[in-house]
């Protein structure tokens, strides 16, 4: 089988994208204070929207294991969804067998609950949850990726060399070969900062997808390893997992929480 499922071509990607820059880079040391910041949050969190039970599987970044998505993880399950990790350690791409094994994961979180599951990724892992909602678009209810570096090339990440080096491949081959850029055929939500030092922030911009008008960009403020842990992308994930399951016309685009400070942690919902 092949690394990824090919797909009809997307909108063209930009050939030229450079990765953040320095300053932003020097940012990411900030990612602590926003896990901080859950705390003092922690009671508008609690307002977000309840879930129906249905089950996540939330994959890491890359280098990153099932640890750095506990947090999201309990706060998902606080709103009554049934969360997994991916369960195979650190994520050092996509090795022989962690795609088998992650398709093997979903078809059986399906079978136990019953119901579609949904996938959650943040940077890489991001790449994961789409690419296996495109291959198994019947066992998932929707996807959300978290700063995933899917729209642009390789080398608009400060990440690039760090991924051939972990997973032994080479990232230019990748992208040439599979359409990263396609929409998955089911609800897909990428939420984005243009304050991540790691990935250009256009890299993570959905194209408009005409087989797939469930599709949207919503950004927050946060760096790149903050992502997974801001409590303002934590409300976006809990909004986005509690729309109604299916492509049918009760799906409806993120609007930003009626809460204080409301235009400064989401700067434009639809902007992208």
């Amino acid at each position: 089988m092949p690394l990824f499922a090919r797909r009809p071509t997307a909108a063209a990607v930009p050939d030229l994208l450079p990765p953040p820059g320095l300053h932003l880079l020097a940012m990411e040391f900030r990612a602590p204070w926003e896990f901080g910041a859950v705390l003092p949050a922690w009671p508008l969190l609690q307002n977000a929207p309840l879930g129906d039970g249905h089950s996540i599987i939330v994959f890491p970044g890359l280098t990153a294991g099932d640890p750095t998505t506990l947090p999201l993880r309990h706060y998902l399950e606080s709103r009554n969804y049934q969360t997994f990790g991916w369960g195979q350690g650190l994520n050092l791409g996509p090795r022989p067998g962690v795609l088998e094994t992650a398709r093997r994961m979903l078809e059986e979180t399906c079978q136990r609950s019953g119901a579609r599951v949904s996938l959650v990724g943040w940077s890489l892992g991001g790449v994961y949850a789409r690419e296996l909602a495109k291959e198994m678009p019947d066992r998932v209810r929707c996807v959300i990726t978290l700063g995933t570096p899917f729209a642009g090339p390789h080398t608009s990440t400060n990440a690039w060399r760090i991924y051939q080096f972990a997973s032994g491949r080479d990232p230019g081959r990748e992208h040439e070969q599979h359409d990263l850029p396609v929409a998955p055929p089911v609800p897909t939500t990428s939420i984005y900062s243009r304050s991540d030092g790691v990935v250009a922030w256009r890299g993570s911009i959905q194209a408009p997808a005409p087989h797939n008008p469930h599709t949207e960009n919503i950004e927050v403020v946060a760096s790149h390893f903050g992502l997974g842990l801001n409590p303002s992308a934590w409300w976006v994930v809990a909004d986005r997992l509690s729309q109604p399951a299916g492509m049918g016309g009760t799906w409806k685009p993120f609007q930003r929480p009626r809460i204080p400070g409301g235009r400064l942690l989401f700067p434009d919902p639809q902007r992208g």
